[in-house]
């Protein structure tokens, strides 16, 4: 059993945070429409369910239960419904609909598995939860093909996404504000999404506590890259109302 300090706690913020910045999105979905954003929104949350299971753990205790929610939620699906939104955003709608599927199906069966694993309580420590109390530990194997599934559309989304709005920041127009902000709102995203997973990698060989840092500095960069990717944008969308002309594009 370790010590608990301040840093276990900070998943209780992470949780509050996620919970506003999901609903924020979901109302833009709502706005808008995009199931980008709809996923963007799911992703937000099942972010947030991870790192409340985390608080619960360390507010509460370890149950078995929570243990496996926080698995599947945190450690299992991790990015990866965040990346799905960016998968929509991105390529064909047919090919964004087999890989939704197919992320369905591989989580859906990753996630019996886990509920299914016996659990050596022998080696679970109160305060933090680890996949290193699974008996079939070849469940845990499941969890790096979902994170590299992440991080490929996720991570390199957010990384194709800026270079794309870099080349277009030497244009002197209107637009080309919008794609510095969006350049610069990108860079945010990558960084944020991959400090998670640093924090995933050091949680597995027991240092839980840099996974809660990373989750809570990942997701305020991820909010503040969303920021910048939405509010000139929006800005641009009352101009062109004011002036009577059609919408911009999202």
């Amino acid at each position: 059993m370790r010590e608990v300090t301040f840093v276990h706690y900070l998943p209780i913020l992470t949780t509050i945070i996620s919970m506003v910045f999901s609903l924020l999105i979901y109302k833009r979905y709502r706005k808008f429409g995009g199931n980008h954003l709809l996923w963007w929104s799911w992703g937000v949350l099942v972010f947030g369910l991870g790192t409340f299971a985390e608080s619960w753990i360390t507010l509460l205790g370890w149950n078995v239960s929570i243990f496996r929610f926080w698995y599947i939620a945190g450690a299992l699906l991790g990015g990866a419904p965040l990346a799905q939104g960016t998968v929509w955003l991105l390529l064909q709608p047919k090919i964004a609909k087999l890989l939704t599927i197919a992320l369905i199906l591989f989580v859906t069966v990753s996630a019996v598995f886990v509920l299914m694993s016996p659990i050596e309580l022998d080696k679970v420590d109160p305060n933090l939860p680890s996949g290193t109390v699974f008996t079939w530990q070849w469940v845990r194997g499941f969890s790096p093909f979902i994170n590299t599934y992440a991080v490929i559309f996720l991570i390199g989304g957010a990384i194709i996404s800026s270079l794309r709005y870099r080349k277009q920041i030497k244009d002197k127009s209107a637009d080309a504000e919008i794609a510095h902000d969006r350049f610069i709102g990108n860079v945010f995203i990558a960084v944020g999404a991959i400090l998670p997973g640093i924090g995933g990698g050091a949680s597995r060989v027991g240092y839980t506590e840099v996974l809660y840092i990373g989750e809570f500095i990942g997701i305020m960069l991820i909010w503040t890259g969303y920021w910048f990717n939405t509010g000139k944008i929006d800005q641009r969308r009352e101009e062109l109302a004011a002036m009577g002309k059609a919408e911009f594009a999202e």
